[in-house]
């Protein structure tokens, strides 16, 4: 399971493809590459939304049994108003497997969502909803 992970994050993407060393985009300032065993579900959630709040949009990236995690993500934020699909690319990656000295083949997908009209909106109202929240609890 180390090796996906160390792969996920050693992964470069360039014309939708896999690229050995540095690709041309490089690391992408709104990516967010998930793992299923590292953290929980909600703070890929809120990373989403913090990182559609810096840039516009966010892309949700995994490879294999991390894909669950990511369209659960994407689901999450499109069901409470807050994304919308932008777009959606599956593809095959090879991944080095330290066992067996040649690659495996790895599912990943890459799901771009894009912030919906109400996303500054309702992020607002979730705030007060909060602080009001914290206010109550300190008077008690």
């Amino acid at each position: 399971m180390e090796a996906v992970t160390e792969a996920v994050n050693n992964l470069n993407i360039s014309d939708g493809a896999a690229a050995a060393g540095a690709g041309a985009e490089g690391h992408k300032k709104n990516r967010i590459q998930v793992s299923n065993t590292k953290k929980p579900l909600f703070f890929y959630v809120n990373l989403a939304k913090r990182y559609m709040q810096l840039h516009d949009e966010v892309e949700l990236s995994a490879l294999g049994m991390a894909i669950a995690t990511v369209v659960t993500v994407a689901e999450i934020l499109k069901n409470n108003g807050l994304a919308v699909e932008k777009k959606i690319m599956t593809s095959t990656v090879d991944v080095k497997d330290d066992n067996r000295n040649r690659p495996i083949q790895k599912a990943k997908i890459e799901i771009v969502l894009g912030k919906t009209d109400k996303f500054d909106e309702l992020m607002a109202a979730a705030a007060e909803e909060r602080e009001a929240a914290a206010e109550a609890e300190e008077q008690s």
